[in-house]
Parts: C-alpha cells; sequence; structure tokens
C-alpha cells in the first residue's frame, strides 16, 4: 500500500485550503456583530435578521428560483427530444446542422450568447423581463441536458425496448413505459446540472434582464460593486449551506441505494442457489 508522501500531503492541504478557507472565512464573518466586514467585533446572527428584511434581495432571490425551474424544465425537455433525435434518429437531412445547433451554445462565449439574444429581443419587440431570461436560460442550458441524455441513450439496449414492442406495446407506450424510467437518472441529473446553470449565470442574465426582473447573481454583483456588506456574507453562508445539505442528503441516498442493491443482489443469489 502506498503511503502519502510529505508533498502530497502539503498539495492536497494548500489545494483544499484555496478552495476553502475563502468559504470558512466568509461563514465566519457572516456572525460578525460588526458592519465593516474586515473587523471582528463579536458574534451577533444581526445580518441575518436584516437579509429577511430585505426585500431587494428576497425578490431577486424569488426571481432567481422561479427563472430557474421553469427554464430547467424546458431545457429538460427539449434536451431530451433532441437527444433522442441524435441518438435514434439516424441519418436524416440536416442532421449535422440540427448538431451543430443543438451543442454550439457549449463552446459558444456566454457574452456572445447574451449579446445575440439581446438582439434577438430588441428585433422583436420583446420587453426584458422574466421571460426573456427563461427563454435565454433554456437555450444555452438545453445543449448540457442533451449531452448527459445522450450518453446514457447511446449505452441504452434496444432490445427491452423491441421487446415491449414484441409484445403489443405502441412505439410511444414503450418510451414512456420502458426507455423514459430507465434514462430518468440522466434526465433528472440533466434537470439539476440545468438548474445548477440557471441560479450561477450572471453574464447571459445580465443581458437579458431589465428592470422588473433581476436576478440574484446580478444583484449580488451589483452590490459587491459598491463594497461587500455583511448582508451578503450571511445570504453566501445561507446558500453554501443548502448546497452543503444537498450534496450530503444526496450521498447519503445514493449509498443506501446501492446498499439496497447489494442486499437484493445477494438476496437473489441465495434463492437461486
Amino acid at each position: 500500500m502506498n503511503r502519502l508522501s510529505w508533498f502530497n500531503v502539503t498539495s492536497l492541504t494548500l489545494g483544499f485550503a484555496f478552495l476553502y478557507l475563502p468559504m470558512i472565512i466568509l461563514v465566519v464573518y457572516s456572525f460578525n456583530a460588526s458592519k465593516l466586514v474586515t473587523v471582528w467585533a463579536g458574534f451577533s446572527t444581526r445580518w441575518y435578521g436584516e437579509l429577511l428584511q430585505n426585500e431587494a434581495f428576497l425578490d431577486a432571490a424569488w426571481v432567481t428560483l422561479k427563472v430557474a425551474v421553469i427554464s430547467s424544465t424546458f431545457a429538460t425537455v427539449l434536451g431530451t427530444m433532441a437527444a433522442y433525435v441524435l441518438v435514434r434518429g439516424g441519418r436524416f437531412l440536416g442532421r449535422t446542422l440540427f448538431s451543430g445547433m443543438v451543442y454550439a451554445p457549449l463552446v459558444m462565449p456566454e457574452v456572445i450568447t447574451g449579446l445575440s439574444l439581446l438582439l434577438l429581443f430588441i428585433g422583436i419587440g420583446l420587453d426584458r423581463g422574466v421571460l426573456t431570461i427563461v427563454l435565454a436560460h433554456t437555450t444555452f442550458s438545453m445543449c448540457y441536458v442533451s449531452v448527459v441524455v445522450s450518453s446514457r441513450l447511446v449505452s441504452f439496449d434496444r432490445a427491452l425496448e423491441e421487446a415491449a414492442l414484441d409484445l403489443g406495446a405502441s412505439p410511444w407506450e414503450a418510451f414512456r413505459l420502458v426507455t423514459l424510467p430507465i434514462i430518468a437518472p440522466a434526465v433528472i441529473s440533466g434537470w439539476l446540472l440545468a438548474f445548477t446553470l440557471s441560479l450561477d449565470d450572471l453574464v447571459i442574465a445580465s443581458f437579458t434582464s431589465g428592470p422588473s426582473a433581476t436576478t440574484l447573481p446580478i444583484k449580488i454583483f451589483s452590490a459587491v460593486r459598491l463594497g461587500v456588506s455583511p448582508e451578503i456574507n450571511a445570504l453566501s453562508t445561507i446558500m453554501i449551506g443548502i448546497v452543503t445539505v444537498g450534496v450530503i442528503s444526496a450521498s447519503l441516498i445514493s449509498k443506501r441505494s446501492a446498499i439496497k442493491a447489494q442486499a437484493d443482489a445477494q438476496a437473489a443469489e441465495r434463492a437461486g442457489a
């Protein structure tokens, strides 16, 4: 068994410190009683209370969640359809152009995507707001869903679909009852990825948002330009806590599922013996 050398330990320590030490400092200073974020004046939860009374941040958070849920849902539906066509559609006229259009946002700079969408919305006379942000986020996150679902469809055993068709199921019933449940983990992963990308987006939203709709990243960026306030530290700490709880919960659920699957496999082996 290989032992960790001092070089590996030092590299890991410096790497983790570089990644997580700023977050730890941010969390600690979110409980600072002083309004100056760099001067410690004692423990206090004052800024969490003021954050809950800050209507600007709360409105921006609500808009962000609403946009993320709607856009990720649309992106999942469209991305799954695009992946199914690319994997199962075979060769058809315009396939190269279609695949290029689906995957273009993956390599397109966000500034170009945001500017082109802005010019499109101006050209068709569509006022910027929640709708334009949803359309923009759906456009650039759909390709990520398509990639995730395509990778699952490529390894999918089509004999299962053929068996369902032989038993009298229609193509739609075979997809709904056989294909979709099997690729559901990939579809859910694509939705979560699209949801995360929408929550995190700043560049595209800054081009497509309007005065009536401001997302949380834009609000935080605008506030930070005037100076970091303790309320931003409190908001960031809440977001870190939510992400941490989500990751731990997902890990526990995955571990329990793996243990259950292993137990079922052992029980099946014993029954067969």
